[in-house]
């Protein structure tokens, strides 16, 4: 992991201002003389930088992001905690961490603080951004914010907006948060109890009804208490806790809730024609939590945009699982939308490009 130090001060879309970042990132491979070779990876809600962690089967020779052929880049969001600036980071003015007065935040604010450290880089157009879930947020926003730097659009299970439903799962998540009386305190090691609890309720949304029922059926007909399914949730609850920050959770479930990409832009269908790159979009059949018509809609009023559909038993975390669907999905995109030079003149036809298909087993 790689820190960039940002000493300017950074104002968020709210009005609030940071007097410094830190972004924390990872890249794989190297930049071509072009500069326009990079792949941009945006993550989800508590995953980091760090992409072969949360995303394996994705990153390596002969992989969907090769490093030899690539300029992977993935920079930890704003408002998380491994290591870009968060609640839990120290404010500088008082010498305490954020905790519960880290400003709100939005998605657009995560795309600015992307900007930084593109030009920190030096990359001069993106190759691909990606994102699935609010990564999928993160690369709608900056393929309409900056639509000159963007070649190609990736978005996985997400939306152009968040949807009620996934509102109501955050608010849950939060009152869950509120009823620890160690966060409401804020108290630095404070709230794990909230968040053990708050992941429990996330869960729900990322499996499917059929997964529940199989993976968690009870053998033993005359059981009354510890039941498989309670003792998964607990058990996912607490490897939450020992990972990730209750102050950065609640910060990054607010970010989500602000997602709209119509806001102060005419609505949503406004917003997506400023989009110029080919858009893929990546529904899962399965899915609960962005359901298949969020990226329809998508692809529906994108110019240069083709809708792709994934069976999964794993619903909306079947693009974690599914790596060699996913990869099958981005790689023919990439060939559809392959352009070389025809002659001197500037003139481009499509030409596939010839790559090797890679089917890593599920993660």
């Amino acid at each position: 992991m790689k820190t960039l130090k940002y000493n300017s001060s950074f104002t968020t879309e709210a009005g609030a201002v940071l007097p410094g970042l830190e972004i924390a990132y990872h890249t794989y491979g190297n930049l071509n003389d072009e500069a326009d070779n990079a792949i941009w990876v945006c993550h989800a809600l508590t995953a980091s930088s760090d992409i072969e962690a949360w995303w394996p089967g994705m990153v390596g020779e002969g992989l969907l992001f090769d490093p030899a052929r690539y300029f992977i880049v993935c920079a930890n969001v704003l408002g998380s905690c491994y290591g870009t600036t968060g609640p839990a980071s120290v404010n500088p003015e008082s010498g305490r961490p954020w905790l519960r007065k880290f400003p709100l935040i939005t998605v657009r604010d995560l795309v600015n603080v992307h900007e930084i450290l593109r030009k920190h880089l030096g990359i001069k157009r993106i190759h691909t951004v990606l994102g699935a879930s609010i990564g999928g947020y993160q690369a709608l926003e900056y393929s309409i914010m900056f639509p000159e730097l963007i070649q190609r659009l990736v978005v996985l299970a997400s939306g152009a907006k968040q949807t009620p439903w996934a509102l109501a799962f955050s608010e849950s998540m939060r009152l869950a948060m509120e009823a620890d009386q160690t966060f409401s305190d804020s108290d630095p090691e404070g709230g794990k109890k909230g968040l053990k609890a708050a992941r429990s309720i996330a869960l729900i949304s990322y499996r499917t009804v059929a997964a529940y029922n199989q993976t968690q059926v009870e053998e033993d007909d005359d059981k009354l208490t510890s039941f498989r399914a309670a003792s998964y949730q607990a058990y996912q609850g607490e490897k939450l806790v020992k990972r990730f920050n209750p102050y950065s959770y609640w910060s990054l479930t607010c970010l989500s809730d602000t997602h709209n990409i119509g806001r102060r832009r005419g609505g949503v269908l406004n917003a997506l024609k400023r989009i110029t790159a080919d858009v893929l979009c990546v529904g899962i059949r399965s899915d609960l939590l962005f359901p298949t018509d969020e990226q329809k809609l998508i692809a529906s009023n994108t110019d240069k945009a083709e809708y792709v559909e994934i069976d999964s038993f794993y619903g909306h975390d079947g693009f974690l699982i599914e790596t060699g669907l996913v990869t099958d999905a981005v790689r023919n995109f990439w060939v559809k939308t392959a352009k070389v030079k025809r002659d001197d003149k500037g003139k481009t036809e499509d030409r596939p490009v010839r790559l090797r298909v890679c089917r890593p087993g599920v993660a």
